[in-house]
């Protein structure tokens, strides 16, 4: 069966979906987007992941471009036509097609596109053994608390975590200070039992997972602290991991290169991983 995209109030062949050359998401970055993890069948943190995108709409001044009861009809039909039980949700928002000029166009009607499709567990095996993170300066604006489709330094740094042979970078801002992923949000446990993640401001993007996992580790009683922490902090650690809606929690055995711990996941990391997951089967599903 064939992708099926919506795009402005039309369901489309996801390879005839498209948008003007004059959209605004295209010639300025001049937009927002959201992805919502569908495990099983059901969304999870549907209401979190809009109630951020309202809020990064209007950071940026954009009008909703739907009603949120419409929005979640559109999310609903399309996975039912791209028939996903566990993959991805995609929406972008942009402020709309008008003629090129940088202040805001009086009367453009913002752009709506929802794509849909499947993604693969990783297996035990690949989370047993964690992934490999390099460290990178951190280049970008400074509104990361905006999900916005500005996305090129974290195009840069994913690209040369992958020529480097690894998963993910950690971006490091101008204080040593470890900001997070080019896609995800970033974790340590200490030596003396600390989960630590850097607590959320304009340098961050405050991730749905990242919240939903505060929950989570206040319920099994860790010692969580939101604070930075540095590379070198974190290659003495005794775990690491990285969140995100893609990746769950994801266990780190190599920033650099420095083995963290024994160089297989921690007991937090995975406890934590059993959780989310317990979550995104119970509470987390709408």
């Amino acid at each position: 069966m064939s992708r099926i995209a919506y795009v402005n109030g039309r369901y489309v062949p996801h390879a005839d979906a498209a948008v003007h050359v004059e959209d605004r998401g295209y010639q300025f970055a001049d937009g927002v987007y959201e992805v919502v993890l569908v495990y099983n069948g059901r969304m999870v943190d549907e209401i979190p992941h809009l109630d951020r995108l309202d809020r990064s709409l209007g950071e940026l001044r954009i009008p909703s471009p739907m009603s949120r009861p419409a929005l979640r009809s559109v999310m609903r039909e399309l996975l039912r036509r791209n028939r996903i039980h566990t993959g991805l949700i995609y929406m972008q928002v942009t402020r709309g097609v008008a003629r090129r000029d940088h202040p805001f166009p009086k009367n453009a009607q913002p752009s709506l596109v929802m794509t849909a499709k499947r993604i693969a567990l990783p297996t035990g095996a690949a989370v047993e053994n964690g992934v490999r993170v390099i460290s990178i300066p951190d280049i970008r604006w400074e509104r990361c608390d905006i999900k916005t489709v500005a996305l090129l330094p974290n195009v840069l740094g994913k690209q040369q975590a992958k020529e480097a042979g690894a998963y993910e970078a950690w971006q490091v801002d101008r204080d040593g200070y470890v900001t997070e992923g080019t896609s995800t949000n970033a974790w340590i446990v200490t030596k003396d039992g600390e989960l630590v993640t850097r607590n959320a401001n304009q340098a961050i993007l405050n991730g749905i997972t990242r919240l939903t996992l505060l929950k989570l580790a206040e319920r099994e009683n860790l010692r969580l602290v939101e604070r930075g922490f540095t590379i070198e902090e974190a290659k003495r650690a005794r775990e690491a991991f990285i969140s995100s809606a893609t990746s769950f929690v994801t266990p780190v055995t190599q920033i650099d290169d420095a083995v963290i711990g024994n160089g297989k996941a921690g007991s937090v990391g995975l406890g934590l991983r059993r959780a989310y997951l317990d979550y995104a089967e119970g509470e987390g599903r709408t």
